[in-house]
Parts: C-alpha cells; structure tokens; sequence
C-alpha cells in the first residue's frame, strides 16, 4: 500500500461513527447501494455545521447515511431527500427519527431528481448535496446552483469515480463528465470550487454573492 492509500485509509478510520451511521451503512451494504466513505461523510459534517445548514437538500437518499451525517453537524436542519426508491427512503426515515430527527424536518420525496429539482426554489437551500445519477450530474449541479442560496454550498461526492477521473487514460461518459465539470468549476467567476481527495472525491462548491 501506497503512502496515499495508506493516509485515505487513515481519513476513513480515524472517523468514530455514531450507532445509526454504523447501522445505515450496514443496510447500505446489504442492499447494494452506494453510500459516502466515512471520510467524506466526516467532510460533510463539518460543512453542515460551519454554514449553520438549516435547509439541505439531497439527491439520493440511499438509506440515510449522508442525511445522518448532515444531522450530525447541524441537528436542526430541515432534509429534503429526493429518490426513486421508496423503499430505501423508508428505511432512511426510520434511522433519522431513530437519531432524533423531529419528523416535521424530514421531506422524503420519491421521484427522478430531473423532475423534482426543476420545482425547488431560487435560492432557498443552504446546502445540496448530489448523489444520484452521474451520467446526469451536469444538469444537477445547473439545478443546484439555481436553488442554493448565495453563500450556500453544493456538495458532489465521487467527483474523482473510482480513481480513474485523474486518469487521462480513462474516457468513459461519468469519468469525462467530472472532469469537465470540476475544470468548468474552477475557472468559473460565480463559485469557489476545490476538490477534496478524501474517499473517492469531494467536489464542494460555493456560491458566491451576485456582483454589486
């Protein structure tokens, strides 16, 4: 193992999960879904508690794993989660009132993301997280610009997909969509952007204030 793979490894383990995420990512892995890394999910903690997120919104829900960790950092947010399977929101919504979620804050919305984010509000979001679907995650992230407030920050995990993003070799749709989508992050005027290497990426970008 690598120096780096051995400090990613560390990122993962050094994180002490509280008993929901553990359980939350345990159904994740029975039933094949896709849940952030320990590390990333730390990341997003962080992030929900430095803005003082009090309205997050989420494209797949999976079964909670990344809304428990954005309940971790920032316990009196609302989390609007949007997913096609209801089944899996189910269970999402059992862990987060387990976690103490009042069940006024979570709106689980079973539906495709490009149907449901075109009715969110301008600039009514303080975070948005994009989990979902990265063959269309262009269009997301055009959405989730559209309905984060200024100041307000759009989350991407997976942005380096299984490593091969940094490999110029690698061609596929999802590998060449992120990195068009990072690159056009970072030379665009009206977001910050960086990309965090932890688990298999964080893109984070802010949303800066309309010039005056």
């Amino acid at each position: 193992m690598s120096r780096k793979e051995s400090s990613w490894k560390y990122a993962d383990d050094v994180v002490v999960d509280r008993p929901g995420v553990v359980a939350a990512r345990a159904h994740s892995i029975e039933l094949g879904v896709r849940a952030v890394s320990p590390a990333i999910g730390s990341q997003l903690a962080v992030i929900a508690a430095a803005t003082g997120a009090t309205s997050i919104v989420e494209v797949g829900t999976g079964v909670g794993v990344s809304a428990l960790y954005f309940l971790d950092g920032s316990p009196e947010a609302t989390i609007t989660s949007i997913d096609t399977e209801a089944e899996h929101q189910q269970i999402a919504r059992a862990a987060l009132l387990e976690a103490g979620a009042a069940p006024n804050r979570i709106r689980l919305i079973t539906g495709k993301a490009a149907d449901v984010l075109p009715r969110l509000n301008d600039d009514a979001y303080d975070l948005v997280l994009l989990d979902a679907d990265p063959a269309s995650i262009i269009d997301y992230v055009e959405h989730a610009l559209r309905i984060v407030r200024s100041g307000g920050v759009v989350l991407i995990p997976h942005a380096l997909w299984e490593d091969r993003v940094a490999d110029p070799a690698s061609r596929g749709d999802v590998e060449s969509d992120f990195r068009m989508l990072a690159g056009e992050m970072a030379a665009s005027a009206v977001v910050v952007s960086a990309v965090s290497p932890a688990g298999d990426g964080l893109l984070q970008v802010v949303k800066r204030p309309p010039a005056q």
